[in-house]
């Protein structure tokens, strides 16, 4: 599974020269050439494809207009500095996390102002745990970050490291923590509603405010493998634990409250309940889900598969009424499959993501792509990494990290981002404010 695969690449020699093998020029904090705290660029280099990409692929007509940003706190060589878990646009503002990735680390919450292009720290998960000098600290958010409608944004903590999460290391799990955008107040929900388990997978049902996550097991191997849970934030209390939970992602309907997910272990699509409670129950549609869209206004949700064992990737649209799923197309667009992160427009009509998350989204231009549901159509928005690595030296590398501006006009990516460094050593924000005429019917 990707994630295995994932934590061999951390212990490899290869992934631990990051910041050896960095170029002298590499400095932290990172910082443009002349020292502004952001550039905009537009330019018809945006829509220049390269070579070898695919004819029957379409691109816009109109380049977009992209804000381009270092996320501050990227103080010292990260391990390497980096970005997993899922973004959030909500109430004029963005909100991602990054994190230093190799346990004992530290991870951040970030807001960031379009409209002032300013961002301000909201969680400092180290200060926030005030644990013993040697005790295990998480370096990735790698759960999506959630906005409950008590005005909290909630997410969950994730190891580098495998090796790290050791008795020895004092690890009895990871953490549920929320901060709040109105005060900068930042709190510990839960710790180890799965003792000795990482939470790389969440989702947060924000009106009955029951936070649902997937787990990863730590150092010390337990039989029952990934688990599902369900917390109750409200009442400070586990609803639901089992195993063969979701390893990366999970689709959650707000109209009925309920999860789906595909089993770690049986690969079914299993549905919990909030209203029945108990264990997750086996439903008869199949959909791919490495990434999620929210739910639509008309009962929609869209997913697109991991893309492995030589299968690309598809989009699904499943409805959250008849639990019935439909395969739309391809996902990928070039040479790159892997997509982690998945948003709807809110009119329901268009999809937005980027290939090549975990590395490679430069080989095919740091591709933005728009996806038509109703056309079942790809269409390229941008192609972002080379006007910055050429004019910034700065080459965009992949993402888990997106979301759509509820007004349908800017996508938000936070980015791993090389400055010449073997794969990424820094992050940065990228907000593509759409054409009007390419987000139209």
């Amino acid at each position: 599974m990707r994630h295995l695969l994932h934590a061999a690449l951390l212990l490899a020699p290869a992934f631990s020269g990051f910041c050896a093998d960095k170029p002298a020029d590499v400095t932290f904090p990172p910082r443009l050439s002349d020292g502004a705290s952001s550039v905009t660029e537009s330019s018809p280099e945006f829509l220049k494809a390269p070579a070898g990409f695919p004819a029957d692929v379409a691109i816009a007509k109109t380049a977009p207009t992209v804000d381009f940003a270092f996320i501050p706190g990227q103080d010292y060589p990260g391990k390497p500095w980096s970005a997993w878990g899922d973004s959030l646009a909500v109430n004029g503002k963005y909100y991602a996390a990054v994190g230093d990735h190799l346990a004992p680390g530290n991870a951040f919450v970030y807001e960031f102002d379009p409209a002032t292009k300013q961002f301000r720290q909201l969680a400092d998960v180290k200060k926030l745990l005030r644990l013993p000098e040697g005790h295990y600290t998480p370096g990735k958010i790698h759960s999506r970050l959630d906005l409950g409608s008590d005005g909290w944004l909630y997410c969950s903590t994730h190891r580098g490291s495998t090796r790290i999460t050791t008795d020895a290391n004092f690890y009895k799990g990871d953490w549920i923590i929320r901060c709040n955008p109105a005060d900068g107040k930042c709190e510990i929900v839960a710790h180890a509603p799965v003792p000795k388990h990482c939470i790389p997978c969440s989702v947060l049902d924000g009106k009955r405010m029951v936070f649902y996550g997937g787990t990863a097991p730590g150092s010390d191997s337990d039989p029952l493998g990934i688990q599902f849970f369900a917390y109750d934030i409200r009442g400070r209390k586990v609803l639901y634990s089992g195993a063969d939970g979701p390893a990366r992602y999970m689709v959650f309907a707000p109209s009925t409250g309920r999860v789906y997910f595909n089993g770690s272990k049986s690969g079914e699509l299993l549905r919990y309940d909030p209203e029945k409670g108990g264990a997750p129950v086996r439903i008869a549609a199949t959909i791919g889900i490495r990434a999620a869209s929210d739910e639509t206004k008309d009962g929609f949700v869209y997913t697109v598969s991991e893309g492995k064992a030589g299968h690309a990737p598809e989009i699904y649209a499943f409805n959250t009424k008849t639990e019935q799923a439909e395969s739309l197309g391809p996902a990928s667009v070039g040479t790159q499959g892997y997509i982690a992160s998945l948003d709807v427009d809110p009119a329901g009509r268009y999809l937005y993501y980027v290939p090549g998350a975990h590395g490679g989204s430069d080989k095919d231009g740091g591709a933005v792509v728009q996806f038509d549901v109703k056309t079942k159509t790809r269409k390229l928005l941008a192609f972002l990494s080379p006007l910055f690595a050429q004019k910034y030296g700065s080459t965009l590398k992949g993402t888990y990290s997106t979301a759509i501006d509820p007004a349908g006009d800017k996508l938000y990516i936070t980015w791993n981002n090389s400055r010449g460094t073997k794969a990424w050593d820094s992050v940065v924000v990228t907000v593509v404010h759409i054409p009007v005429s390419e987000r139209q019917p």
